[in-house]
């Protein structure tokens, strides 16, 4: 019997895309360094025109671009007409360096050369059944890596931190908490639209250095206090009405997390809501995707961090003490916004 969706048989095309998918990200990653999608939306369009724009080696210039673009168009990222590129939608939105909604500068984080290194011997890391990076891995105490993340995934942010706190920010007085705040986005927003609302803002310092410069450029510094410290040791203070724990419960296993959310129930007043954006599979684990796909990277990068489902966390919010849980599909993140309330 044939295997599923072959009309020939079985075959090992699969295998070896799989073996070079490397090639993906270091065509990506090339195109983002070398400013190309930027150089295309200028008009830049022929082989020739974009290895002059992009400041390519006089010699073979044009093959070496050309081997990229068509690479780059086999993988969506760029269309072709003859012997002229384009930028795709996706392309001219997050990737051209003039466009508001940039991302490239999300290379620098994801692609670090610190969060790959355990997956160049993934045997290891299953063996050990933990990251084989020092310590406690990426939440390594004052780690430096966060201040690349701060700096370089903030754009990323902006849209889902919009969305959420348009959700959550209401009209109202509110003191605000922002566990592990990195950039501080998610914090600043809900300042942004709730002009009553007061953010204190915890991280290390050095990464809270970057939520503070953030906060002033957006306007909202004089409603925004920066708390350094570790979020398991730093007294939370309070009570808030609002604690936000955005993409901090995945790199830590549940015993962990439930001691934290326990901390968090505390801290929060009579009706006060834990607001949680998670990578969030199905119960099956292997759905949808980029949540499901987002264990990978806790194994290989913490000591017991994983993508938990709703009804994990669910349970978990339920044992700390709240009296609801309810999630919320976000159309600006692959991510799931789980909003817990304390009676």
């Amino acid at each position: 019997m044939s295997s599923p969706g072959s009309a020939h048989g079985p075959n090992p095309g699969l295998i070896f895309e799989t073996f070079s998918a490397y090639q993906r990200t270091a065509a990506l990653k090339a195109a983002i360094e070398l400013e190309l999608f930027t150089a295309i939306a200028n008009g830049h369009g022929t082989p020739e025109g974009i290895a002059a724009a992009i400041g390519a080696s006089p010699s073979n210039k044009a093959r070496a671009v050309r081997i990229l673009c068509d690479y780059l168009t086999m993988i969506g990222f760029l269309l072709k007409t003859d012997d002229q590129y384009s930028l795709t939608t996706e392309s001219s939105i997050f990737l051209d360096k003039n466009s508001p909604a940039y991302v490239g500068s999300a290379a620098r984080f994801l692609l670090d050369p610190r969060l790959i290194s355990p997956y160049l011997d993934l045997a290891e890391v299953v063996r050990r059944g933990r990251t084989t990076l020092p310590e406690e891995g990426t939440v390594s105490r004052d780690n430096a890596i966060w201040v690349e993340f701060a700096e370089a995934m903030a754009p990323m942010q902006f849209p889902p931190a919009r969305e959420i706190a348009g959700i959550v920010a209401g009209d109202g007085e509110i003191n605000v908490l922002d566990i592990a705040a990195g950039h501080g986005l998610f914090g600043i927003m809900i300042a942004q639209s709730n002009p009553k609302a007061r953010v204190t803002a915890l991280d290390w310092a050095d990464v809270l250095a970057v939520a503070t410069e953030n906060a002033r450029k957006l306007g909202v510094a004089d409603r925004h206090t920066a708390m350094a410290g570790d979020a398991f040791e730093a007294e939370f203070g309070g009570p808030y009405h609002l604690i936000l724990v955005t993409n901090f419960f995945h790199h830590f296993d549940k015993a962990i997390c439930q001691r934290l959310a326990n901390k968090i129930f505390a801290a929060l007043t009579p009706g006060g809501r834990c607001v949680t954006l998670e990578f969030v599979p199905n119960e099956d684990r292997v759905s949808p995707p980029i949540p499901a796909g987002f264990a990978m990277m806790m194994l290989g990068g913490t000591a017991g961090g994983d993508a938990y489902t709703f009804a994990e966390y669910s349970r978990m919010f339920e044992s700390a003490g709240f009296v609801s849980s309810e999630a919320h599909r976000l159309e600006k993140s692959p991510g799931t916004l789980i909003v817990s309330t304390k009676a």
